[in-house]
């Protein structure tokens, strides 16, 4: 395991201290606003709950079934434009929250598989394939099209400047 692995990562549990902290110091000065901030918490926690459940699931379920082993093997430091196309492609035909594939990604990196790769993923879900018959309906479909080539090539370039920026095309495990 890295050093930088999300098991030795301990930046949730010290974000959770200063919350803590701080409705403690506003309970202290002011009880009234601190018990109108704990509700206002709790009534967003309530809407987001169910998301965050589903989230976990989902999660869950991914860290079951998909190994990221298997799939580094295609998008190591060598990969080429086999690991350029999975990402873009997998960028693009997947769908709902970020949150879901965070964890996946993370291992992932930790399995070599090249940042920019991971970067080239998250751009090109800017490409929402079910809301493209929405996009031709309002703006054409040669709008549309070019729009969404644009997006895939700007995930291309964005994860060609992550690589070289990071200066890390092959990570050791």
């Amino acid at each position: 395991m890295t050093k930088n692995t999300p098991h030795k990562n301990r930046s949730g549990r010290i974000m959770l201290f200063l919350v803590a902290a701080i409705y403690l110091v506003i309970f202290y000065l002011d009880p009234s606003k601190g018990e109108k901030a704990l509700f206002a918490a709790a009534g967003t926690l309530k809407i987001i709950g169910p998301v965050l459940i589903l989230v976990l699931f989902l999660i869950a379920l991914m860290n079951t079934w998909i190994d990221p082993k298997s799939i580094a093997k295609h998008m190591g430091g060598e990969s080429g434009a086999k690991g350029w196309i999975i990402a873009l492609a997998g960028g693009v035909l997947t769908h709902g929250s970020s949150l879901v594939w965070y964890p996946l990604l993370a291992d992932l990196r930790g399995h070599s598989v090249k940042d920019g790769l991971i970067v080239a993923f998250f751009y090109a879900r800017a490409v929402k394939i079910p809301w493209l018959p929405v996009m031709v309906s309002y703006f054409g479909l040669p709008f549309t099209v070019i729009l969404s080539l644009y997006i895939v090539l700007g995930a291309w370039l964005q994860g060609m400047l992550a690589d070289k920026m990071l200066g890390r095309v092959k990570r050791e495990g």
